[in-house]
């Protein structure tokens, strides 16, 4: 089929020419060598309930809130011509080829009349009738009978495979006009509570709560529900009538299958067909294809010489191989097993191409193609005329604005061997559709029409995907790919759904990671249009990942805009997760962290400490504790530098006051303290003490280090041309190589020190080192300290041989230990904070 011709009159664009190709900008030829060059895609612009939804089929559909000037306007119901034209594109096609003869409803007369009073009370009512009791012939009849009982006429609509959700829609875009808008939930209940019409509703397939909830949306409207009784009854409450539908009795299929073929039976067709009624239990679907039957008995006894001038039955095959076509008047009549079950033998004496629809239809789950489709699919240009033929003998049935195998056909075809290529058939299906749905010229409405059919292949195809070879494509994956964005655009979003979920387990068989980001990225943005934020929040967050493995910046950019509006629909931050204020592993070692830029430049001795430090104590909870798992490079990174702010802000102030007491001290270790320091310690002393290197004070051009001084008196600490070595926190000498957990202070007196526990109390030489000692002059000022106490209140000591003064206790309240990050203190004055 040449998709740039319009179809049949079917889809609306009779007279209508080819769409005219729009030429690329001159622009657009030059080669761009930064990223690959799109194919021409169809992108829709729709509006979703509050959000405007761009269809991209290249990157994925882009969404944001709807702007003021994009709101579609209230919509208006459709007029009386436009009810009728939307009615006619609701009935199947006519098929091509000779007229079928319209066969008289029997004996449903008392049934009719009591539908067509039930209706006109404003009654909702169920017709229950099994599959082939001629039920949808009688609710066409009945939906004629009250064309001008209700305001907004009569409304055709099919539950096949549909939702009450689904209907609703449905029902809204039959009644009002309404392009490329798709109201959200509440919008929907209210433009449908005003529709006042007689909604003719077969093939429902749900009743119970789902049929409650369709009946009190539209409070207006009266239903006629056609079920078979295998469907749920309604409630008790839903006030439904019920109207059974039965099979017909013995004259009256009699006389249906005389009108079927033709003439009037004979003796022996009479007694045939009375078994026939007794093992059918009268359904009509069983006498209109005995009357194929016999027609097709008539044919063979007549010789196909007079009828076949132009060999339009030369490639039927015999019905029986081993009597070729006995032509005569001794053609049996058919078995009463064959007659029961006639597919297989109906099938066998039709041509190739109907035969060939067969397959194709027993491969897509029973969905035949439409008519349009038929010569590409067979490979003959006659082959339209197969979709009459089945018809004719009661193969197909109409549902909806499609046809579908008859009750019973599928499983007498499969039977009989019609389903051994049921895969080849279906993947020969879903090439020829991916080739079609995605050309430009094709309408996302005509896509839409054949949703059940793509669906059909890729149920198929999907479950059996397996890697392709190299340079080969999945074609479940390229079917998925190339109508979802169409049943997005033409608002068929419930096949919508089934195509990405289908693409996206098709992707994963087949190994394609940029395909399976795709799927994940609509099935978020589908989500978002539904409300499920949730499940928008996963499938977009999926999508990103899978983008981000690929490099893929567009796509990626897409699915973080997205996921930003989920973010403001739900109040979440972004990275803040379903699992937020839950208690995680190493937590705390997260917070203690020093921000990713490091201390600032200001203080170069304060360095990340080289193991996590351990919090003992906290006033309160930080707020990091309560986002546990979730924040990630938004609220952490702040929290952290915040931290580290305020402990340099209580190192600074202890210095300070530890600097203007220490005066009172009448024998102050600093000064027994020798101009060559050491900072080496004992060797199980808890100390996070060593020996530096001997280069270890020089800077990065082989000057020395510059290191900090007393405080000022603006609390700031400056810097000295001093090269004495300061300690190294990576050199501990402690076995353990962690520094002592703290202790809660004890009293309300100001924090105080008293000399460490060691082996040698501090004399008046300096202790041996392992180099050297360097001479170098002591500062202005001399480092004090306080007289010892009785009960240290903070964390265990520590040395250091800066020439400031001893280290100063950081608050318990802060996330990190003083030792590791406080400025050193002389190697001589080894005090305990």
């Amino acid at each position: 089929m040449d998709p740039d011709n319009q179809g049949p009159e079917e889809y609306g664009h009779d007279g209508d020419g080819p769409a005219p190709r729009q030429r690329p900008p001159r622009e657009s030829l030059t080669p761009d060598f930064a990223q690959h060059a799109p194919a021409l895609a169809r992108t829709v612009q729709l509006v979703s309930g509050d959000f405007l939804l761009t269809v991209n089929p290249v990157d994925g559909s882009e969404i944001e809130a709807c702007p003021p000037a994009e709101r579609p306007a209230r919509p208006v119901k459709l007029t009386a011509a436009e009810r009728a034209e939307a009615e006619r594109a609701a009935r199947p096609p006519v098929p091509p080829g000779p007229a079928l003869p319209v066969l008289p409803l029997l004996a449903r007369q008392d049934e009719r009349e009591r539908l067509v009073r039930l209706l006109a009370r404003g009654r909702s009512t169920r017709l229950t009738g099994a599959a082939g009791s001629g039920r949808t012939r009688l609710l066409d009849l009945v939906a004629e009978d009250c064309s001008d009982l209700a305001p907004d006429g009569v409304v055709r609509l099919n539950g096949f495979g549909r939702t009450a959700g689904d209907l609703l829609y449905d029902l809204f875009h039959a009644v009002y006009s309404a392009p490329l808008h798709r109201p959200d939930r509440d919008e929907l209940l209210t433009y449908v509570r005003e529709i006042g019409a007689v909604v003719v509703l077969d093939d429902l397939e749900f009743g119970g709560a789902a049929l409650d909830e369709l009946l009190a949306a539209t409070p207006e409207c009266a239903f006629l529900l056609g079920a078979t009784p295998d469907v749920p009854a309604p409630s008790a409450g839903a006030g439904v009538e019920e109207v059974p539908l039965g099979g017909l009795e013995r004259a009256a299929g009699l006389d249906l299958l005389e009108h079927a073929v033709g003439r009037t039976l004979t003796e022996d067709e009479s007694n045939w067909a009375g078994d026939l009624w007794f093992e059918s239990e009268g359904l009509p679907l069983r006498f209109v294809q005995a009357g194929a039957l016999l027609r097709q008995r008539d044919r063979l006894r007549a010789g196909t010489s007079a009828v076949d001038e132009f060999g339009v039955f030369e490639d039927v095959p015999p019905a029986d191989p081993a009597d070729a076509y006995d032509l005569g008047d001794d053609v049996p009549l058919p078995a009463l097993g064959e007659a029961a079950a006639p597919a297989p033998l109906l099938a066998s004496r039709l041509s190739a191409s109907a035969r060939a629809t067969l397959r194709f239809a027993v491969a897509l789950g029973g969905e035949v193609p439409h008519q349009a489709h038929l010569p590409a699919l067979v490979g003959d240009t006659h082959a339209d005329a197969a979709l009459g033929e089945l018809a004719a003998c009661g193969l197909v049935s109409p549902v909806g604005s499609r046809y579908r195998l008859a009750a019973g056909v599928p499983a007498q075809l499969e039977a009989a061997g019609y389903a051994d290529e049921a895969e080849a058939g279906a993947r020969s299906a879903a090439q020829h559709y991916s080739w079609w749905a995605g050309h430009p010229s094709v309408t996302p409405e005509r896509v839409c029409a054949e949703a059940d059919a793509v669906l059909a292949a890729l149920a198929l195809l999907g479950p059996a995907t397996r890697p392709p070879a190299e340079d080969e494509e999945s074609a479940a994956v390229h079917l998925a790919r190339t109508a979802a964005p169409a049943f997005a655009a033409g608002l068929h979003w419930s096949a919508w759904e089934r195509a990405l979920r289908s693409g996206a387990e098709a992707a994963r068989l087949a190994g394609d990671v940029g395909e399976e980001a795709y799927f994940h990225h609509e099935l978020g943005v589908l989500a978002l249009c539904g409300g499920q934020l949730d499940r928008a929040r996963a499938e977009l967050e999926a999508s990103i990942g899978l983008r981000g493995a690929l490099a893929d910046k567009r796509g990626t950019v897409a699915g973080r805009r997205a996921l930003a509006l989920v973010a403001d629909r739900s109040g979440t931050p972004i990275g803040l997760g379903p699992t937020a204020g839950e208690e995680v592993p190493d937590a705390r070692d997260e917070e203690s962290a020093s921000p990713p830029g490091g201390v600032p430049a200001a203080f170069p001795t304060l360095q990340k400490p080289p193991s996590p430090t351990l919090v003992t104590h906290r006033s309160s909870p930080a707020p990091s504790r309560k986002a546990r798992g979730g924040l990630k490079g938004l609220a952490r990174r702040n929290l952290v530098a915040a931290g580290a702010g305020a402990l340099l802000v209580a190192v600074l102030g202890t210095v300070v006051t530890l600097g203007a007491t220490s005066d009172k001290d009448q024998n102050p270790p600093s000064d027994q303290v020798g101009v060559n320091p050491s900072a080496s310690q004992g060797i199980n002393d808890g100390s996070l003490g060593a020996d530096p290197a001997a280069n270890d004070g020089d800077g990065d051009n082989g000057e020395p280090a510059p290191r900090t001084t007393d405080p000022g008196p603006d609390g700031t600490l400056g810097t000295s041309d001093d090269p004495t070595p300061t300690a190294s926190p990576s050199g501990s000498q402690d076995p353990s190589g962690s520094a002592s957990p703290s202790k809660p202070p004890t009293s309300s007196k100001p924090p105080t020190s008293k000399p460490p526990t060691t082996s040698k109390p501090p004399t008046s030489k300096p202790p041996t080192t392992s180099k050297p000692p360097t001479s170098e002059p002591p500062t202005s000022e001399p480092p004090t300290s306080q007289p010892p106490t009785s009960e240290p209140p903070t964390t265990s000591p520590s040395t250091s041989d800066s020439a400031s003064g001893p280290a100063p206790s950081a608050p318990t309240s802060t996330t990190a230990s003083a030792s590791q990050s406080s400025p050193a203190t002389p190697s001589g004055s080894e005090t305990v904070i």
